[in-house]
């Protein structure tokens, strides 16, 4: 990721991610995997298809093939054989009469149509068939795929349905890029571990669970660094050790501006920081920048905003590093079912779910917009984006709604 100088003030999360897509770079290093090994991986190289698919004209149906030309006016053919998938003909069909032909079987020479089995009636060494035009129920050779054309580009998270393209083309292995390796600490006097001893104002750590589950939900191998005191020599000193070992370095908390907000510090000590304050509600101090040779992600401390903020500026710059070339998120058009007002300036997002009103999708807001209510991100299950210009939304309102499904793998 190439430096570039942070602007003051707060910045728009469009120029944030403008910038973004215009500096980071795909991490080096690639390996061949085989297809049980591939989900999920990023594609590095095109994948071009050496064959046919299918490879032969073959049959969409169970039924009779012959040749529409030659069809009597009775439509009474002779039988000359059958057809399965795996056993082609031998030879070609005589003209003026039928192969009886299954479901994925071979086309053999001399039949252009096929009658579906309940179109038509056999009866001893014969079979009545419909008049059918030439093409009928017969799928053609390079239908799929033709050969020569690319059936999967570089830069795609692989799928089941791509490795299954994949397999149908032949293919045994694909190239990918490695993984990303990625260190995550939370920063905090007042964090403790789940289960551990809660004195008076102290809260167990929720940050780095769900910060190590959104990494590894985009693929990533998550080391976990704990919990770093509200020391700036700590801090400096975990940062260092990190970068030398990962891709990237994710912090929660620290990078406010509060007297004990160390990790700003720190990280502009020995590194860069690209911006550090986005004009977005939750998650205002969220830092993106470097340490070292490794990308540093700063995401606020509360856990909403943790949240929010590496699905909507984080996992662009994360995916960007692991080789995916479209990292947009998308967005719907639902209908509002609740009246909020908004301050301008800001782009906010708003916690919702959505429920159908006879045709409509409607979005439902979670009551309360506190960025330290984790629950609310259990109960909704997306995002309602409040563009930086709108003053209010009312019942009936078009809104952009963000599925969490879409952002969180």
């Amino acid at each position: 990721m190439s430096d570039f100088a942070p602007k003051p003030g707060l910045l728009g999360v469009d120029e944030a991610l403008a910038l973004l897509a215009e500096r980071v770079r795909p991490l080096e290093g690639v390996e061949a995997v085989t297809l049980a090994d591939g989900l999920g991986r990023v594609l590095a190289e095109d994948v071009v298809s050496a064959v046919n698919v299918p490879p032969h004209d073959n049959s969409a149906v169970d039924g009779w093939g012959f040749a529409a030309a030659s069809r009597p006016a009775d439509g009474r053919l002779p039988v000359a054989g059958t057809v399965a998938a795996g056993h082609p003909f031998a030879g070609a069909v005589p003209a003026g009469a039928a192969v009886r032909i299954l479901t994925g079987a071979p086309v053999p020479e001399g039949v252009d149509a096929i009658a579906m089995q309940e179109d038509c009636r056999a009866e001893g060494d014969g079979v009545t068939v419909p008049a059918l035009a030439a093409g009928a129920n017969r799928r053609e050779k390079g239908e799929d795929v033709r050969a020569s054309t690319v059936v999967l580009r570089a830069g795609i998270r692989l799928r089941p349905q791509d490795l299954g393209l994949a397999a149908a083309v032949g293919c045994t292995t694909l190239v990918v890029h490695r993984r990303l390796r990625a260190a995550v600490f939370s920063t905090g006097d007042e964090i403790r571990e789940p289960g551990s001893e809660l004195p008076p104002g102290c809260i167990f750590d929720t940050n780095r669970t769900t910060a190590s589950g959104l990494l590894r939900a985009l693929g990533a191998e998550v080391t976990d660094l704990g919990i770093l005191p509200d020391r700036r020599d700590a801090i400096a000193q975990a940062l260092a050790e990190a970068a030398a070992g990962h891709d990237v370095v994710l912090t929660s908390g620290g990078v406010s501006v509060g007297d004990e907000d160390h990790v700003k510090a720190a990280v502009e000590a020995q590194g860069t920081l690209h911006f550090w304050k986005l004009a977005i509600k939750p998650g205002r101090p969220v830092a993106l920048g470097r340490v070292g040779q490794a990308a540093f992600i700063g995401l606020p401390g509360n856990p909403v905003a943790v949240m929010v903020t590496f699905m909507l500026v984080a996992r662009p710059l994360v995916l960007r590093l692991m080789g995916v070339k479209e990292t947009a998120v998308p967005r719907y058009t639902v209908e509002a079912g609740f009246a909020f007002r908004h301050k301008p300036g800001r782009r906010e997002w708003l916690r919702a779910r959505v429920r159908m009103e006879g045709a409509t999708l409607v979005a439902e807001k979670f009551p309360s917009e506190g960025s330290g209510v984790l629950s609310s991100m259990v109960w909704s299950d997306g995002l309602v984006e409040v563009p930086e210009e709108r003053e209010a939304i009312a019942p009936g309102d078009l809104v952009a709604y963000i599925p969490y499904a879409e952002v969180l793998r």
